[in-house]
């Protein structure tokens, strides 16, 4: 067993070779050794499966009265609780949901990928990128008001951009330091991506769609003219809120997937695995390193119970943690309380059919806004069902606290007010919402992590150590926030630690033996 830098000094100077991310094959056996592991979403309970293959006895106290946190499907009975208002149950139809956390994995997220293949969870494609949904812009330009197929905004304005770009070179107005015929490729690379015609201009082609779709007979089809560059300017559609185009981003980029059935399967894989060692609403209260181990305080049904372990590991959100009894040192205190979450918020609306499939032919993908929507998704299972679940609006920051801070009928009425601009079928097919505020909903107060330059430089290190015998752990303790895949490399890295303490330990203080 390697401990502490010794694995990736070794990996650095090539003495060893790179494992890839399913590769988790550690010797030596905890047995004895007690773990008390807070919080029983992805982490803490990865942390508990991996422990048990191990031998070590783990204890896991969740808060709530179901385990996996964030990563949450809201179905038909769901509950949550905010902590100004009361409980809400949701009333969705039998096979409906909608993903409250977590939605999406990203292919390259192999660690995740491995946990559902391990855990038999079966995977279906997640329909992340779709032309054919829409920009809506609130404003006054020529263009607001109106909603805009995202593939007429992408086509026009990259074939604007390639444009400016390719006169430009023509010119010699832009000091490229290439040769004229390395500058003939990429023109004629700016004339392929950008769709210009032989003179060099951009002018509307198939790729962004038709008015008059091609058919039989006398049917060739009806292109538009393109949406004028001023006027995508003058009406927000190449501001800020449309910036994200998600094929660029990384862990945005195709191919990715969604277990079958809502993401909560993943939780409830792993709770399966350690459902012996898992205690539901269970409330931490105080957590004390003593001599050679920790106590921790919880509160329940029955009410204040107290219990001893060898080590901890905590994975309780920082905001949660922050307002938690403990004596842990003043370093690791300030960075518990410095580490920002975000504010975010999520709505599923249920409609009686599937009108943005039935109408308009979107299936999957996602409606992006200026307004307090900021997205609107299209469920990406089900297809040419009956039913199905939008995600109203998905928010955050600014946007997320104002919404935050309606009442469960405002928010529902918000969300179809300003859906209904985009999709007027809103008022005929609506039947049902449920709302989540994460950085309002009890046992997280945020939806994750968020890192200044200066609280990744100067906090965030403090807590990838253990406090004595405290472990700390999840998304917010890896490059990875806001993914579950933060919280599977996070359980993953503590659980090393801990076995290479405990097998290191053993090590170098052998038991002895005295000869009669």
């Amino acid at each position: 067993m390697l401990a502490g830098g010794a694995y990736p000094a070794m990996l650095a100077l090539g003495m060893l070779q790179a494992a890839p991310a399913h590769a988790f094959n550690l010797t030596g056996s905890g047995k004895g050794k007690k773990i008390i592991i807070l919080g029983g979403g992805l982490a803490g309970m990865t942390c508990a499966y991996e422990l048990n293959k191990l031998g070590y006895n783990c204890t896991v106290l969740e808060a709530r009265e179901r385990a996996g946190g964030r990563c949450w499907s809201v179905k038909n009975g769901s509950v949550n609780t905010e902590t100004d208002k009361p409980t809400v149950t949701a009333r969705f139809d039998e096979g409906q949901y909608f993903n409250a956390g977590p939605s999406r994995i990203p292919h390259n997220h192999q660690l995740t990928m491995h946990y559902c293949r391990e855990l038999g969870i079966p995977l279906q494609v997640y329909n992340n990128v779709n032309e054919g949904s829409y920009y809506f812009a609130e404003g006054k330009g020529p263009l607001s008001n109106k909603k805009i197929r995202v593939r007429e905004v992408h086509n026009d304005i990259r074939g604007y951009m390639t444009e400016l770009l390719a006169k430009s070179i023509d010119h010699g107005s832009l000091d490229t330091g290439l040769s004229k015929e390395d500058s003939e490729k990429v023109i004629e690379y700016l004339m392929a991506e950008g769709g210009l015609d032989p003179d060099r201009l951009y002018k509307a082609s198939a790729r962004r769609g038709y008015i008059e779709n091609p058919g039989a007979g006398d049917k060739p089809g009806k292109i538009a003219d393109p949406h004028k560059l001023a006027e995508l300017i003058q009406s927000g559609l190449m501001d800020p809120d449309f910036y994200n185009v998600a094929e660029y981003t990384y862990e945005l980029q195709m191919t990715m997937f969604q277990a079958i059935g809502g993401m909560d399967q993943i939780a409830k894989a792993l709770q399966k695995k350690i459902d012996p060692n898992l205690k539901l609403g269970a409330e931490v209260t105080n957590i004390t390193n003593i001599d050679n181990g920790v106590k921790v305080t919880y509160k329940d049904a029955q009410g204040e119970h107290m219990i001893e372990g060898d080590i901890c590991i905590c994975t309780i959100p920082l905001p949660v943690l922050s307002n938690i009894s403990n004596n842990f040192s003043g370093d690791v205190s300030r960075a518990i309380d410095y580490i920002s979450y975000i504010q975010t918020g999520k709505i599923g609306l249920q409609f009686k059919r599937r009108f943005w499939e039935e109408d308009e032919h979107i299936y999957g993908g996602i409606t992006h806004t200026n307004n307090d929507l900021t997205q609107v998704f299209y469920p990406s299972y089900d297809y040419m069902g009956k039913k199905g679940i939008l995600l109203g609006y998905y928010n955050f920051n600014e946007k997320a606290q104002r919404t935050g801070e309606l009442s469960y009928a405002d928010r529902e009425k918000l969300a179809l007010q300003k859906g209904r601009l985009i999709h007027p079928q809103y008022d005929a097919e609506f039947e049902s919402s449920f709302s989540v505020s994460w950085h309002k909903t009890k046992y997280n107060l945020g939806g994750w992590a968020v890192y200044s330059s200066e609280t990744r430089k100067t906090q965030y290190p403090v807590l990838l150590k253990p406090d004595k015998q405290v472990y700390f752990a999840g998304e917010h303790l890896t490059y990875l926030n806001a993914w579950m895949a933060g919280a599977f490399e996070s359980a993953r890295s503590v659980v090393t630690a801990i076995h290479g303490r405990v097998t290191e330990q053993r090590v170098q203080y052998p038991a002895t033996t005295t000869k009669g």
